[in-house]
């Protein structure tokens, strides 16, 4: 089987590890900077940095998961006309 729900539940526990991990990253470096004496602007570099590392995790993960989708489809999966 390709998506059992077995596999569903285990991608949505690992999901759920992976936001709070990030969160409590996030919730860390702006406790911590400020600590160091690190402006509010670096506060801010940081945290959009952070974002954009994210959302790029975020849609990498969704990449791989719409091809493991496709690739579940196997030899049924229509073909493009012409080829």
């Amino acid at each position: 089987m390709c998506f059992s729900l077995q596999w569903l539940e285990a991608f949505l526990v690992w999901l759920i590890v992976i936001c709070a991990v990030v969160a409590l990253l996030r919730l860390l470096i702006g406790f911590v900077i400020p600590k160091l004496g690190l402006g509010g602007e670096v506060v801010g570099f940081v945290v959009k940095a952070i974002t954009i590392v994210i959302w790029a995790i975020v849609c990498i993960g969704l990449v791989y998961f719409i091809f493991s989708l496709v690739m579940c489809l196997g030899p049924s999966m229509p073909r493009l006309p012409g080829r």
